[in-house]
């Protein structure tokens, strides 16, 4: 029998919330910052952010919006990024009068796919073959979530690999909420794709990619968790390990398995200041505070 304290704690995390769901409201790329679209109010603005159509959660493993999110758009911008630059993800609540992210359980994964043959805002999102770059899961005490950092109205940073290669990608960032994952099928995943286009001198592709869906199955470790609420439980990452870059030429081992990740507790990636940031017309203006306060 579940004990008292670990009841109240699923309790509290399952709460019905009218707003208990949510997107990526805007992205920065080393300092420059991107708006999204609200996806309860269409396009309003030129975006790298995919815009979904329903900011509710996407059930099941085998659902075809498991890529990009709900009926995800290709978006019209296409942002300029490097290796090893620095991508910061801030999510909001669907539900403007409760605007904060509304879980706090569960990993934050990102992966990454080159948009092979055409350019990303042609590119469709069925066909990308995704490599892990970036995980983080429970804190380093083992029981709080950096998702409860987002929860609190902080963002995530995730560096793009020191040496990929140069091209057009999207970059699948994704909260796996996990309040409800003692049941299979109870996982609720929040992907969405920003359209990147990476310069620089870099040569390194992925060792191994996968599919979504395909990569993830209903009862896979870590989406299926029937110890998420166990105080101090070892959380085992869903999806492959983070990818090893290559040599572009080397062989690419593409499987749609579900592979196993790292076991280790994570910690928070590091923040970044925002001093520019892009109008819904396109331009650029200092903006020296505007991540700083969303980072604290």
């Amino acid at each position: 029998m579940k004990s008292f304290a670990t009841l109240l704690i699923f309790v509290t995390a399952a709460l019905p919330f009218v707003s208990a769901h949510g997107f990526v409201s805007q992205v920065a790329i080393d300092g420059t910052l991107y708006k999204g679209n609200h996806p309860n109010k269409g396009e309003q603005f030129p975006s790298p952010v995919r815009l979904i159509n329903d900011p509710a959660p996407v059930k099941h493993a085998d659902n075809p919006n498991l890529s990009c999110g709900q009926n995800a758009k290709n978006a019209k911008v296409v942002a300029d990024a490097n290796p090893g630059s620095l991508l910061t993800f801030s999510w909001q609540s669907g539900d403007d009068s409760v605007p904060l992210w509304p879980h706090n359980t569960g990993p934050m994964i990102t992966y990454m796919a080159e948009c092979t043959g055409t350019t990303c805002d042609k590119f469709d999102s069925t066909q990308a073959k995704w490599f892990k770059i970036h995980e983080v899961g429970k804190k380093t005490d083992g029981k709080t979530w950096v998702q409860a950092d987002i929860q609190s109205g902080k963002s995530l940073t995730v560096p793009l690999p020191d040496d990929i290669k140069a091209g057009d990608y999207l970059v699948r960032h994704e909260i796996v909420a996990l309040h409800l994952a003692t049941d299979i099928g109870g996982a609720e995943f929040y992907p969405s794709c920003t359209q990147v286009r990476v310069g620089g001198n870099g040569t390194g592709v992925p060792d191994k990619t996968v599919s979504f869906p395909g990569a993830y199955k209903d009862d896979s470790a870590g989406i299926f968790d029937p110890t998420v609420f166990n105080p101090g439980a070892v959380y085992t990452f869903p999806g492959p390990p983070v990818a090893k870059l290559v040599a572009t030429g080397a062989a690419v081992n593409s499987t749609n398995n579900a592979a196993q990740g790292s076991s280790s507790p994570s910690t928070a990636a590091s923040s970044q200041s925002c001093k520019t940031i892009v109008d819904e017309n396109g331009n650029k203006r200092s903006y020296s505070r505007v991540m700083r306060s969303l980072m604290h």
